[in-house]
């Protein structure tokens, strides 16, 4: 923390411009080192542009434009100097080697916001939105990101804190102070007060699905016999041609991956191999990673040709079946059995395809509408832990045991439910979190 950081905090390339970032106690005097304008940095107003150029020796390098950012009013909450120069990838990197060779040092990943963290800028789920937020691939998970960047989860957590903490206060005041009639086995409130926070962990773990789904999106496999029309579908879906589609058997031999963006959801489609009987040993190897791609699919789309008829099993809890080739006429078979009936040809039933693809995942068209509220894996790890503990405490609190018990296990639940927000954070967990952010943020 007593390091002067700096890194390039847009993304690597040519662009218009690039901007780097200085954060810590030396950054005025070090950008201060390297800038020539009008007047000293340490004399400019904060939070605004001034025009000037970065010197290596008495070499000018680029004309910027520098912005300080005084502490703690700050990203970080400490010094932070920003300057945006040039886009080019060697002009960007030698203002930043000009920087450090002022005595700034290379930040690490994440470590801009894990410094904003640890100067009380933002709580720990605040600081994970930003990675979220950087990665968001549809509105419906930027707008959870947003959510969770203002504080929505943290003020849920720092809620179910204080109702935990009034709990053990009053159970430690019965252990330290048992002649003054405040009794836990008679107390009813007490009893629907530790209920009533553990319907809203429940609550809370109820919305970690949807943080899977929004993160990391959907695996949608498109699988099924050859020339049903899998990869027609993909195409058809992500409405370019991206798998090569023919009448012969067996054209697609490796996965393909492309994500869409389906009514908000984040669907990660995955076009396999057909499934027969060969003697082709790539064909075969391609059916075997269809298999596999099978056993990790949350959603799997199986395709058949209408016109033909059905197979004997239709079976799997995360298959949806699909009948494609409607324009060809539907075979007597398929009368009874619920599917959803499409053409790739002439382009019919995507939007009904759609709607149950949402409807699967989601629970509807449009429950899945108010989903501003995601937890990620991290956070349902904690919350289960205090869960559990909770649990454990109502159980001694209705047994009669000693209040002692009941303290300790409330003790235990609060410190996870802590560990959420950061709390009661480690260093390894705090690395483990920023580890997976990009240089300059």
């Amino acid at each position: 923390m007593n390091d002067t950081i700096a890194a390039i905090s847009t993304p690597f390339g040519e662009g218009a411009i690039a901007v780097l970032r200085l954060s810590g106690p030396r950054a005025v005097e070090i950008a201060g080192g390297v800038f020539r304008g009008k007047r000293p940095v340490a004399n400019l107003a904060p939070r605004t542009q001034y025009l000037g150029a970065v010197l290596d020796g008495e070499r000018k390098l680029d004309d910027v434009l520098l912005t300080v950012f005084r502490a703690p009013h700050s990203y970080t909450g400490e010094e932070v100097i920003e300057i945006a120069c040039h886009g080019g990838v060697l002009v960007t990197r030698r203002i930043l080697e000009v920087l450090l060779q002022h005595g700034a040092r290379s930040a690490e990943p994440g470590e801009f916001t894990q410094r904003a963290y640890l100067n009380h800028k933002m709580d720990l789920t605040q600081a994970e939105a930003v990675m979220d937020l950087i990665s968001a691939q549809t509105d419906l998970a930027l707008r959870a990101a947003s959510e969770q960047l203002a504080g929505r989860l943290g003020e849920r957590i720092r809620a179910l804190r204080e109702a935990l903490i009034e709990l053990l206060a009053h159970v430690e005041a019965y252990i330290d102070f048992p002649d003054e009639d405040i009794d836990p086995a008679t107390g009813e409130a007490l009893l629907a007060k530790l209920d009533a926070a553990r319907s809203e962990i429940a609550a809370l773990l109820a919305t970690a699905d949807r943080g899977k789904v929004l993160r990391e999106g959907v695996r949608t496999v498109i699988y099924g016999a050859p020339n049903v029309g899998k990869s027609s579908l993909l195409n058809l879906l992500l409405g370019h041609e991206r798998a090569i589609v023919s009448a012969r058997p067996g054209t697609t031999r490796d996965v393909i991956e492309e994500t869409i963006n389906l009514r908000g959801l984040p669907i990660r489609l995955i076009d396999t191999a057909g499934v027969r009987e060969s003697d082709d040993e790539i064909e075969r190897e391609g059916m075997k990673r269809t298999r596999q791609e099978l056993a990790r699919a949350d959603l799997a789309l199986h395709i058949f040709d209408a016109s033909q008829p059905p197979p004997l099993e239709l079976a799997g809890d995360v298959t949806l079946a699909v009948l494609n080739k409607t324009d060809l006429g539907e075979h007597p078979g398929w009368r009874a059995i619920e599917a959803v009936r499409i053409s790739c040809l002439k382009g019919e039933g995507i939007e009904a395809l759609a709607e149950a693809i949402v409807s699967r995942i989601a629970g509807g068209a449009t429950a899945h509408r108010d989903w501003s509220l995601a937890i990620n894996a991290r956070h349902a790890d904690c919350l289960r832990r205090a869960g559990g503990l909770a649990a454990a405490a109502r159980d001694v609190m209705t047994d009669g045991l000693s209040p002692e018990f009941v303290a300790e296990e409330l003790r235990g639940a609060l410190e996870a439910v802590g560990e959420v927000v950061g709390k009661a954070d480690s260093e390894e967990v705090l690395g483990k979190i920023f580890s997976t952010f990009c240089i300059g943020k």
